[in-house]
């Protein structure tokens, strides 16, 4: 039976080494709360690192039978893997570049051999526990690399990945030394989910921009494989706050601090230590907002809670040190002998005592400079019940695009955030109560046993559309059975695409010539007097003349408007026109002027516009556009648009490669061997035109083909096509 495997740097339980020995501590927290259903049920696992460094093997047994007990498969680390792997990779090249603070952020070649180290180290746990059938769930940014190495152990596993912090835009990403494997790490996945729709963004360009690949839908082809790409905002528990702020426990707390703090009004803002959370700017725009509304004196205080974190790391150490002094300021400023601006705690705090203070609270201030989603804000609205209240969000926090209800504000604004302040002070209750009452259905709703289960069921859609698309790869069985009635037939019939198939693409069309390697391969299957080697290119006849005419072959030019069988001269399919070219070369030299890189190929009759050299991000947004105003001109004028790789043809309608390629099955009627290989949609035409029997082979790419397998690359064509020989 298949199993679910989730795979997080932190377990859900944390080991603490006591005088009485290990004990072993459930973590709070988001994500263990929305998993604890899968990875308890069913022999499901949980692999991750217990928080503690284990040396010992006896020690490490222990720790493992505790942990198996309760689903759960331990990563032990060092200390140098825990330096260099977690407080250096991935916390200070990772985390500063993903939110936005690059100035912060480490290169350093150590951190990196460390970073892959541990992964393989979690690839190896995840291999001796994954069974061929079960299903793989990663996360976060501390094991990017793992989805690809698992993949490659596993080809055919079923992967999810959820990255819970933000994805940065592709010029912050490039950035980075080691950018491409990090993206090829991700993209071993079927699935890779984010937050927002912005992050979904960022990654599909970053992708597009480094690696190539293009996207369609959210749906990414990327050689062999399609992989989903796709937004999950993450939920709550909304239910256990819901019950947790109507408890006897959080009531009590509530009343702890109602009278320690008197009758004031209370701004709540939580945060655990960090630069990317914007606590000092918050204090700033506090301050800013006591200058402004001194009516406000004596009347409101800001609990500030910062949870510890890393504080021995020098970034955070000073950090620290600023709040430190914008708190001792605006209290020695502001604070009178009834009356503390500003209640600061260097702490965690037990959960009833936060939903206490949620509560309590009459506005929650949430301003993070930068955040993936930030729960807090969600656990705030739950807390409130029947209550009124006001959440003042950051626009760059993920929940923002969610909690529309909430005063979104610019945390970098100070101005901006100490009037979001009072707006939030004089709001009128029934206003409050209704935008509470509308974020509160949304995150009832949207909880995270909501978010588990979408993402499993995106997941499974992935799978089966990756089938539905799917070819069988030509592997060394299927290679033998075409050798086998390769060498057993009497006359045979290859057709052979050029570019991307015979000859990999160029950012110049006319510097793919054929090398000597290619031209001693056609001239060996074409020598053979059983074979007719047909060339079914979409390239000009005047080129392949000029490349190959020298050979015994066959050809097929621009997408079947021309033709050629050896020892004859080039045909016409049938009398074209090509007078539309005046109406559409405008066009295509509009889209040439407005996309650096781009020109315009001209074929006896069509027109080509290439774009591999262009930006790649700008030339699919102009190919995009110029297809549908191209499908718009062609109803009328008889013409046929075609979408290549990274090219946009224009040409008359009738012709195409299949009609072409049926001549010369019609020509050679007693043919008891096909082969037809081609790498894009033009070549869908000529897979279509095959008998039952014929072998399909579709090359790189992995959109919805006709062909019976695929192989990734030329270099795989050509190997194939030698086996032949």
């Amino acid at each position: 039976m298949s199993r679910t495997i989730i795979v997080s740097n932190r377990l859900p339980t944390k080991a603490h080494r006591t005088d009485a020995g290990l004990e072993f501590t459930p973590s709070e927290g988001g994500l263990a709360t929305g998993l604890g259903s899968i990875y308890r049920a069913d022999g499901n696992i949980w692999i991750g690192w217990p928080g503690l460094v284990v040396e010992e093997p006896a020690e490490q047994q222990h720790v493992i039978e505790q942990l198996q007990a309760d689903s759960m498969l331990p990563v032990f680390l060092t200390e140098t893997e825990i330096r260099d792997f977690y407080e250096g990779f991935s916390n200070e090249t990772l985390w500063p570049t993903f939110h936005y603070f690059s100035q912060y952020a480490v290169f350093d070649q150590q951190h990196w051999e460390a970073y892959v180290a541990v992964n393989e180290k979690f690839c190896a746990a995840v291999l001796q526990e994954a069974g061929p059938e079960d299903t793989i769930w990663v996360h976060d940014y501390q094991l990017l690399l793992l989805p690809e190495m698992v993949r490659k152990a596993r080809p055919d596993s079923s992967i999810g990945f959820f990255l819970h912090i933000p994805f940065p835009s592709h010029e912050i990403i490039r950035a980075m030394p080691w950018r491409e494997e990090l993206l090829r790490g991700m993209m071993g996945a079927d699935l890779i989910g984010f937050h927002t729709y912005g992050y979904m963004r960022h990654f599909l360009s970053a992708v597009s921009q480094l690696l190539g690949y293009s996207s369609q839908n959210g749906m990414i082809e990327a050689g062999p494989r399609s992989v989903l790409v796709d937004a999950f905002p993450m939920g709550i528990d909304y239910d256990k706050y819901a019950e947790l702020a109507v408890s006897k426990e959080a009531a009590q707390s509530e009343q702890k601090y109602r009278e320690a703090l008197g009758d004031v009004r209370v701004i709540l803002s939580i945060d655990r230590l960090d630069y990317t959370k914007g606590i000092a700017q918050r204090l700033l725009a506090y301050e800013l907002m006591l200058q402004r509304y001194p009516e406000w004196r004596e009347q409101v205080t800001l609990f500030m809670l910062v949870v510890p974190s890393r504080d021995q790391v020098e970034k955070y150490k000073e950090l620290k040190e600023e709040i430190d002094e914008l708190v001792g300021r605006i209290t020695s400023t502001y604070r009178t002998l009834s009356w503390n601006p500003v209640q600061y705690f260097y702490r965690s705090f037990p959960i009833e005592d936060l939903a206490g203070l949620y509560r309590l609270a009459e506005v929650a201030l949430v301003s993070p400079m930068r955040d993936g989603m930030n729960l807090v804000a969600k656990e705030f609205v739950a807390c409130k019940g029947d209550r009124s209240g006001v959440l003042i969000l950051s626009e760059r926090a993920g929940a923002a695009r969610e909690l529309s209800d909430a005063i979104i504000i610019n945390p970098s604004d100070m101005q901006q955030v100490a009037e979001a302040m009072h707006e939030a002070l004089i709001m009128p209750e029934q206003e409050q109560r209704q935008r509470m009452a509308s974020m509160q259905a949304l995150v009832q709703q949207y909880n995270v046993h909501h978010w588990v289960q979408l993402f499993m069921d995106r997941l499974t859609y992935s799978k089966i559309k990756q089938q539905t698309l799917a070819t069988t790869r030509l592997d060394a069985e299927v290679l033998q059975e075409i050798t086998e009635r390769y060498r057993t037939a009497k006359r045979r019939l290859l057709f052979l695409d050029y570019d991307g198939t015979l000859a990999p693409f160029t950012k110049n069309p006319q510097k793919a010539r054929p090398d000597e390697d290619l031209l001693q391969l056609l001239r060996a299957l074409s020598s053979d007097e059983k074979n007719r080697v047909v060339i079914i290119s979409g390239r000009d006849r005047s080129t392949l003349q000029e490349w190959l005419g020298h050979l015994p072959l066959d050809f097929i030019a621009e997408h079947g408007v021309w033709y050629k069988a050896k020892d004859e001269e080039w045909t016409m399919a049938q009398a074209l026109r090509n007078d539309w070219k005046l109406e559409i070369r405008p066009i295509l030299n509009m889209h040439v002027s407005r996309t650096a890189g781009s020109f315009i190929e001209e074929k006896d009759y069509s027109l080509v516009w290439h774009y591999r050299r262009a930006d790649a991000e700008l030339a699919a947004v102009r190919a995009r556009e110029l297809i549908s105003h191209l499908n718009f001109l062609a109803t009328n004028n008889d013409l046929q648009v075609m979408e290549g790789n990274k090219v946009v043809e224009v040409k008359s309608t009738g012709v195409n490669k299949g009609i072409a390629a049926g001549r010369w099955l019609a020509n050679y009627p007693d043919t008891d061997f096909v082969l037809a290989m081609g790498d894009d949609r033009t070549d869908e035409d000529t897979f279509r035109a095959m008998p039952e029997d014929a072998f399909t082979v579709k090359v790189g790419g992995t959109g919805r083909s006709l062909a019976l397998y695929h192989l990734d690359n030329v270099s795989e064509v050509r190997r194939t096509l030698r086996t032949l020989l």
